[in-house]
C-alpha cells in the first residue's frame, strides 16, 4: 500500500528549491545594497519557477535532442518567449498579494522588471540544465539496460551452445566399457570446465583384446575440446587389431603435425590389453606415467615418448605389461595429480600411487570412485584442469 502520493513528494521538492532560490537571490541583492522586500523576492520565486519549469518540461522536445549547441540555440529563443507571459501573470500575482511599494500594476511592470527577468532566466538555465542532463541520465541507462540484456542474452546462449557441446562431448566417450574375461576396466572424467580437453576410449578390437587410450590435450574449453575430437576421430579410423600401439600413435602424430597450431599438443597414450596373454602393450606419447599396484607395492611404470604434434618424425616404441591376478594399472590425466588444496599444495604423483595401493582390493569401478573422492575432497572440489582415470584390474 502507498501511503505517499510521488506526485505531491515531486511538487514539495520542487517547491523547497524554489524557495532556497529566492533565498539566495535575496541575499544577492542584500549584499549589494538593493532594498528588497523578503516576501515579494519569495513570492516571484514561486511564481515564475511554478509557471516556468512545466512550460520548458513541455517544450524541452524541442530541443532535447539536438545536440550541442544547436540546443542551446533552440532553448534560448525559447526561454525569451516564455519570459513575457511568465513575468505578466507573476507581477500580477506579486501586485495582488505583496507589491514591493503601493502602485499600479502597469507601473509594476514597467519598473519591476529587473528582479523577475532576473529569476526567470536563473530558473531557465538551471531548468534546461536539469531537464538535459535528466534526458542524458536516462538515456545512457536505457543503452546501459539494452546492453546488459543483450549481454544476458549472449551469456545465455553460450551457456546454452556449451552445454550441447558438452552432451556431444559426453557422447564421444564410452557409454558402456567393454571388458574381456579376468579383466576388468572402469573409466571417470570431470572436466574443469563445460567442456574438456581430457579424453579417454576403450573399447573391443577382437574377442581377446581391448583398445584404450587416455588423452590431456593442452589447454581447456572448447579449443581443447575440438582438438580432443579430433584426436578420438583419427584414434578411431586407425585402431585395428593388427596395429600396434607405437604405429597408432606414430600415425596420429603425423596427423596432428600436419594440422594444429603453433604451441598446441596431445599427450597420449595408447594400449591393447590382451586376456589371452594377460598383457598390456601400449606406447606413451608424453602422457604421465602408468601407475602398476602390484604384489603390495605401487610403482610408475616409466616408458614413453614424445607428446603427439611436436615433432613429426619422432619414432614411438611399444612397452609391455604382464598383468598378474590382483594388479592394478592406473592411467590419469594431471587435473588429478596437479590439484591442490587451499595451500596451494598438489597432491601429487606419490600420494597418488600410496591412494592407488591402498584401494588395490577394491573392484576397478570402486577404486575409480574411490580415487576421484580422495582428490576431490583434497581440493574442496575445486578442480583446475580436467580430470580423467582409467583403471584396468586383473581377476
Amino acid at each position: 500500500m502507498r501511503l505517499v502520493n510521488p506526485s505531491l513528494v515531486r511538487f514539495v521538492r520542487q517547491q523547497i528549491i524554489y524557495i532556497l532560490v529566492s533565498v539566495v537571490l535575496g541575499a544577492i541583492f542584500w549584499a549589494i545594497g538593493q532594498p528588497i522586500n523578503p516576501f515579494t523576492v519569495l513570492l516571484y520565486s514561486l511564481c515564475i519557477g511554478n509557471f516556468l519549469s512545466p512550460a520548458i518540461g513541455r517544450l524541452e522536445f524541442l530541443y532535447s535532442e539536438r545536440r550541442f549547441p544547436f540546443n542551446w540555440l533552440i532553448f534560448l529563443p525559447t526561454l525569451l518567449l516564455l519570459t513575457v507571459p511568465v513575468y505578466l501573470i507573476s507581477s500580477a500575482i506579486v501586485w495582488l498579494i505583496s507589491p514591493p511599494a503601493p502602485q499600479t500594476l502597469s507601473h509594476l511592470i514597467r519598473t519591476g522588471w529587473k528582479f523577475p527577468f532576473l529569476v526567470t532566466f536563473v530558473f531557465g538555465f538551471v531548468s534546461f540544465l536539469y531537464h538535459t542532463t535528466r534526458d542524458r541520465l536516462v538515456q545512457r541507462n536505457k543503452e546501459l539496460q539494452r546492453s546488459v540484456e543483450k549481454g544476458a542474452a549472449q551469456l545465455e546462449l553460450q551457456a546454452q551452445e556449451l552445454e550441447r557441446a558438452r552432451e556431444i562431448q559426453q557422447s564421444l566417450l564410452p557409454k558402456t566399457i567393454p571388458q574381456l574375461a579376468g579383466f576388468e576396466v572402469a573409466g571417470a572424467w570431470r572436466p574443469a570446465r563445460e567442456v574438456s580437453g581430457d579424453y579417454y576410449d576403450v573399447f573391443k578390437l577382437d574377442e581377446h583384446k581391448l583398445g584404450f587410450c587416455i588423452a590431456d590435450v593442452v589447454g581447456k574449453g572448447v579449443s581443447a575440446a575440438l582438438l580432443m575430437a579430433n584426436v578420438q576421430a583419427a584414434v578411431r579410423a586407425y585402431a585395428g587389431s593388427a596395429e600396434s600401439p607405437a604405429q597408432l600413435c606414430a600415425k596420429v602424430n603425423s596427423l596432428l603435425c600436419e594440422n594444429l597450431a603453433t604451441g598446441k599438443f596431445v599427450t597420449f597414450l595408447y594400449g591393447v590389453l590382451d586376456s589371452e596373454t594377460r598383457t598390456v602393450e601400449y606406447c606413451n606419447a608424453g602422457h604421465l606415467y602408468p601407475i602398476l599396484v602390484s604384489q603390495g607395492a605401487a610403482r610408475s611404470v616409466e616408458a614413453g615418448g614424445a607428446a603427439l604434434g611436436v615433432f613429426p618424425t619422432w619414432e614411438y616404441e611399444n612397452a609391455r605389461i604382464a598383468m598378474e591376478p590382483g594388479d592394478r594399472l592406473l592411467l590419469v590425466t594431471d587435473g588429478i595429480t596437479e590439484a591442490s588444496d587451499a595451500n596451494e599444495q598438489e597432491f601429487g604423483e606419490e600420494k597418488l600411487a600410496q591412494a592407488a595401493l591402498e584401494h588395490s582390493r577394491r573392484t576397478a569401478a570402486e577404486m575409480n570412485d574411490l580415487l576421484l573422492d580422495q582428490v576431490s575432497a583434497f581440493c574442496g572440489a575445486h578442480f583446475h584442469d580436467d580430470a580423467t582415470l582409467l583403471v584396468i584390474a586383473a581377476k
